[in-house]
């Protein structure tokens, strides 16, 4: 079982919509998927509350209960968790690292959200987890910006991932009617994009961890 924290300290990037769309993304590659949603607004849960398939399973949790939520899935027999954060919350930000095998940090391209990264980047640091950039809502003919965003965030010691989000549409039409983009729009490139995201996602997990989780 893998563990991927969704961590931003600054609102309004992306961590719900990434959470959903790579849990679909990892159950379209055949692996059982679930989403511990542990903002205290539960959006993840309220877009499954409205979706009527019952897979990927979402649950609400105080983070106080993190670790007996991942007892049960690994007991249920999932095999990739996605951890959905609240901004401003170091203490459940810091929680969710510690118990991930990975950390993804979204942020929107604006030099600002890049600059402001630094807060979450210090908590996967203190954690002692590798962590990820991935660019979301990145504006359409933006040639430069990946360039400008690995550099704003070396500083971090972060690396920027190679797929980016693009500002798509799909994304919000399809969380409205209680899917992801892959469901909306099942040969679009918001669904291309995440599937690319997700294979990158599975490489660069820490090789040993599930050796480690099942010894």
């Amino acid at each position: 079982m893998h563990i991927i924290a969704i961590l931003s300290q600054k609102g309004g990037t992306g961590k719900t919509t990434l959470s959903l769309h790579l849990a679909v993304a990892a159950e379209r590659a055949g692996h059982v998927a679930a989403v511990i949603d542990l903002d205290p607004q539960a959006s993840a849960a309220g877009w499954k509350d409205s979706r009527p398939g019952e897979t990927p399973v979402v649950v609400s949790i105080p983070a106080s209960r993190l670790p007996q939520a991942l007892e049960v899935a690994r007991q249920g027999g999932a095999e990739m968790i996605f951890l959905d954060t609240a901004p401003h919350s170091s203490e459940v930000a810091l929680a969710a690292a510690e118990a991930a095998d990975l950390v993804i940090i979204p942020c929107r391209a604006g030099i600002l959200d890049l600059r402001a990264i630094g807060a979450t980047a210090r908590l996967a640091k203190i954690a002692a987890k590798p962590a990820h950039v991935v660019l979301n809502a990145m504006p359409p003919r933006a040639t430069n910006v990946l360039a400008d965003a690995r550099e704003a965030v070396a500083v971090h010691g972060l690396e920027v991932a190679p797929i980016a989000i693009q500002q798509r549409a799909a994304y919000a039409h399809a969380l409205t009617a209680g899917q992801t983009a892959q469901e909306y729009e099942p040969d679009g490139k918001a669904a291309e994009e995440m599937a690319q995201l997700y294979a990158w996602l599975r490489q660069v997990l820490p090789a040993s961890a599930e050796a480690l989780r099942s010894a």
